[in-house]
């Protein structure tokens, strides 16, 4: 079994199918991923599920079973499996991690435990759309879910609307495994004064600002538009955009409006739009490709943008892992909490969807704790 990728260069349309050993679309499968395309689910979505059900269906085949026969207790059997299927993904690891030797003599690391519990809820969305469109009739979902007032806890700055009103109820599968919450590594105020300074370009130096003052997305700042910025207003707009010809996207669908209210930012973009983008072009996205190559006047692209700041952070010696353009965006993010931004107001201004994700900020450094703790060391001293 193999998931085949099929792109239409016309339309930037792709999509994805699980081919059997016979080279054709498992049906069930492909009425899933078809379900989803519908649903307006992204590329990067559908690969995901594609392979996560790649994962599942060859199990079951070892296993001698259809996905008719999956039930509660093969789940733990599928877990075993997963925690000891080799990953072939090529990955800049921040840590140690377990690696195995395969048949073929390769080394290839563990699947992590997020892929895992990633397989498992694609697992159980695809049982989902099976019992919704009756072709599960065994009954309840395989994959079990239960109530976690674990995640039902908010830090005292979110203030919720609706309070303890709220009757939604945080769930999480009984079956997963247990994961590293990470904190975000921000760069520091050295790292960030030595890039800036080292960038010729006005449009490089743009983008970067608007990542790092606005805190924008990498594909949010290369699908931005003449249209979208209001530099009266000092704000840009982020439009839900799909149709970029390098195949950058916006990540929400939620469109917001962020406000720039560092004097530099809209500046720098100011003085790209005017002296440095190139006139002779009806093109209507703000970065583009300069020069006199092949490729001028085409908007910019997600390699091209990591590639730029890759080599600038290489020739200051400050390239690390996890020092890539998207650091910049965790950069503003706890900054702003640090400034004392609540979390429900950072959620919406960096555009995420759950509170959970913005959640992650608060660990970097709890203005609460860093008080309590200076006040608990006066005391100490004092004694």
């Amino acid at each position: 079994m193999r998931v085949h990728h099929i792109r239409r260069d016309n339309d930037h349309d792709e999509t994805f199918e699980l081919l059997d050993d016979n080279g054709q679309a498992i049906p069930v499968v492909a009425g899933f991923l078809r379900h989803l395309r519908a649903r307006g689910c992204s590329p990067n979505t559908l690969s995901a599920y594609a392979y996560d059900l790649l994962h599942f269906m060859t199990f079951l085949k070892e296993q001698q079973l259809t996905y008719l026969d999956f039930s509660p207790r093969h789940a733990f059997r599928f877990l075993e499996y997963l925690s000891m299927l080799p990953s072939y993904k090529s990955a800049q690891r921040l840590s140690l991690v377990l690696s195995t030797t395969t048949d073929e003599g390769t080394s290839a690391t563990r699947l992590s435990p997020a892929t895992i519990n990633r397989t498992f809820a694609s697992v159980s969305s695809f049982y989902e759309y099976l019992i919704l469109s009756g072709e599960f009739s065994q009954g309840e979902n395989p994959i079990h879910q239960v109530n976690d007032p674990a995640l039902a806890r908010v830090d005292a700055r979110h203030r919720p609307f609706m309070g303890r009103a709220s009757r939604q109820q945080p769930i999480r599968r009984s079956v997963h495994v247990k994961t590293v919450r990470r904190v975000p590594r921000p760069m520091d105020d050295e790292q960030i004064d030595k890039l800036l300074a080292s960038l010729s370009l006005k449009r490089d130096k743009a983008m970067l600002l608007l990542m790092l003052h606005g805190g924008l997305r990498p594909g949010e700042v290369l699908n931005l538009q003449l249209e979208d910025i209001s530099y009266a207003r000092r704000r840009v707009i982020i439009r839900y955009r799909t149709e970029h010809p390098k195949g950058a996207r916006t990540k929400s669908r939620t469109e917001r409006v962020v406000d720039l209210l560092q004097v530099e930012t809209l500046q720098a973009v100011s003085d790209y739009v005017m002296y440095e983008r190139p006139s002779d072009t009806t093109s209507p996205y703000v970065f583009l490709v300069g020069g006199r190559g092949k490729r001028r006047l085409e908007p910019l692209g997600y390699a091209a943008l990591v590639k730029l700041f890759e080599r600038h952070c290489e020739r200051l010696g400050i390239r690390t892992p996890w020092i890539t353009p998207h650091s910049l965006r965790h950069t503003h993010a706890t900054r702003m909490f640090e400034g004392g931004m609540r979390d429900l107001t950072l959620q919406k201004r960096l555009g995420h969807a759950s509170p959970e994700s913005t959640r992650i900020y608060t660990d970097v450094s709890d203005a609460t704790v860093v008080a309590e703790y200076r006040q608990a060391l006066g005391k100490e001293e004092r004694k």
